[in-house]
């Protein structure tokens, strides 16, 4: 009979330990490798716009509301990114609490808008970490001391990695820290390291370049004798090729920039990411 009882016990706890989890989505795939780095087992995470995927253009899936109505929290980038996103929460009656993860990074412009691809620089990303954190422990007290501390051991696993970034960067002659890649990725990256980017689309991929603006970059990157172009994994790399092909610029590769890759991949989460761009950059570069 005790046995029993036991078991029964112990058949009961199960389900409720796992409705203990905090419910957690996030916007992109970026957001949801920071958000399981602090949260752990203790969360559960899902992605809305997955691997390779592109959140500038994404379109919300009927799955997509019923994640988001199920969600405890709801992890966005801000600084105009998720354009498609209030429109979902609003849809899907969710309430969940709608947490900004860059808030406290100052935005850098692009014209009139904001740049939202902050989490380009690593000292950002450290900002990102510590947001979520904070709303993590704010939504499930029970659990705050425990992210808190996988917060600051993650923490200093980017602490390490920008000084990767620095140390790569400052083998690169300074008159070669120049590249063309797709769109406006880069900014937070070249403000924090100093590798100044030009790209022919602004700062979404929905834009298209127009023939005056390839005629421009193609003179630029010939008299400025810019060394590589670069490749995103998230677009249409006819153009960049191009560009490469009459200008005799090195075709330095795919930086990695507004989603990770899936498991496979090269940069299937952040730091991987951050690694990646840095070795496609410095191997084109540093010579």
């Amino acid at each position: 009979m005790r046995i029993t009882l036991l078991c029964a016990l112990l058949l009961m706890a199960s389900p409720l330990q796992a409705a203990e989890r905090l419910n957690v989505v996030a916007s992109f795939s970026i957001l949801g490798d920071f958000v399981r780095n602090v949260g752990g087992d203790r969360v559960n995470v899902t992605t809305l716009v997955g691997a390779d995927g592109d959140v500038h253009v994404y379109t919300a899936a009927p799955a997509d509301a019923r994640r988001v109505a199920e969600a405890k929290l709801v992890i966005v980038n801000g600084l105009g990114l998720e354009g498609w996103l209030p429109r979902l929460v609003q849809s899907s009656g969710s309430k969940a609490q709608v947490v900004t993860a860059s808030a406290g990074i100052v935005p850098l412009k692009l014209g009139p808008a904001a740049d939202p691809h902050a989490w380009q620089s690593v000292p950002n990303a450290k900002v990102y970490v510590t947001d979520i954190a904070n709303a993590l422990a704010a939504a499930a007290p029970d659990d705050a001391d425990l992210f808190r501390a996988q917060a600051k051991a993650y923490l200093e696993k980017l602490e390490t990695l920008d000084r990767e970034v620095r140390e790569a960067i400052a083998k690169i002659p300074p008159e070669r820290r120049k590249v063309i890649s797709t769109h406006d990725a880069f900014g937070y990256f070249s403000a924090e390291y100093g590798i100044q980017f030009i790209a022919p689309l602004g700062v979404s991929t929905e834009t298209e370049p127009s023939a005056r603006d390839i005629a421009v970059i193609i003179g630029q990157i010939k008299a400025q004798k810019i060394p590589a172009v670069f490749l995103e994994n998230i677009s249409d790399d006819r153009l960049i090729r191009r560009i490469a092909a009459e200008t005799g610029a090195k075709l330095g590769g795919t930086l990695i920039s507004d989603g990770l890759t899936g498991e496979k991949g090269p940069a299937p989460t952040y730091i991987d990411m951050v690694r990646h761009n840095i070795k496609a950059l410095t191997s084109a570069l540093d010579h």
